[in-house]
């Protein structure tokens, strides 16, 4: 049997302090483990998302898994690497650079001890609204501003208090053929607030989505005509986020803040 020891760190991504934001867990990699065994070990944390990294020329190649299947992008899992590379990799550079299944991301130190991830922004479609959707979510077509749709299905809600009391159904939610389903609202301390839902990838809720603010973030920039942005996402369990367009549109800055909660090794065993 071939032994493995893995440095395993549990992060609290877009909050300042344990048992908020959202957690993640990251492995660093001196090399590439079959993908069998990486899901497997995101399968083991049961967390949202597992991130995986290995060194690679000038930067890192980054993955990322729920623990049911690999996905194309997450914000939080790629805050909470970053932090690990930058205080307990010891890398000097105030930007790193990883190579993902979303092309390459650059996440850099900020001031007060944010992290900036600079991300593609995710460009949204109107789209007729889904009653089955609605009745997954718990939520009046009355209450509904507005539908649209990138890899997530986004609907604009007429005030806070019914996303912060939505329960939805997951075993209904799960039949809607989408990556997740996006609430969002304007809100009195923030300028937007949001919740992410994606039982058809292993997360029935995320707390803090980083990747949604990819598609957020443009939209509220047009409806408020800021583009620098206030953000907090989450139902019992929350996190914020300060977003930001950059001049053409194209690429989205999300600004988070990190708390270390766990550390140590994984250990097992796999056959040769």
């Amino acid at each position: 049997m071939n032994q493995h020891k893995i440095k395993f760190f549990q992060i609290d991504a877009f909050t300042q302090s344990a048992f908020n934001g959202n957690p993640a867990a990251v492995c660093p990699l001196d090399a590439w483990l079959d993908d069998d065994t990486l899901q497997k070990i995101a399968e083991e944390n049961n967390l949202s998302e597992t991130a995986f990294f290995v060194k690679e020329n000038d930067g890192f190649s980054l993955r990322w898994f729920t623990p049911t299947v690999e996905v194309e992008l997450c914000g939080h899992a790629t805050l909470a690497a970053a932090w690990v590379i930058f205080n307990k990799l010891n890398y000097s550079q105030s930007s790193i650079k990883f190579y993902t299944l979303s092309g390459e991301l650059i996440v850099s130190k900020a001031e007060n001890d944010y992290l900036c991830m600079d991300f593609p922004t995710k460009q949204l479609e109107k789209i007729a609204i889904n009653h089955q959707l609605l009745a997954a979510l718990g939520i009046a077509e009355d209450d509904v501003l507005s539908a649209w749709q990138a890899d997530d299905i986004l609907l604009e809600i007429k005030n806070e208090q019914i996303i912060e009391k939505l329960q939805p159904n997951f075993n209904q939610l799960i039949q809607i053929p989408t990556r997740g389903v996006i609430v969002t609202a304007r809100s009195n301390n923030f300028d937007f607030i949001s919740r992410w839902f994606g039982p058809r990838v292993g997360v029935n809720e995320d707390p803090v989505t980083g990747s949604a603010h990819t598609c957020l973030t443009p939209f509220w920039t047009n409806k408020l005509n800021s583009t620098l942005l206030t953000a907090q996402q989450g139902g019992k369990r929350k996190g914020q986020l300060k977003c930001e367009l950059n001049e053409d549109h194209s690429r989205v800055y999300i600004y988070g803040q990190v708390c270390l909660v766990i550390s140590g090794e994984l250990l097992f065993s796999l056959s040769e």
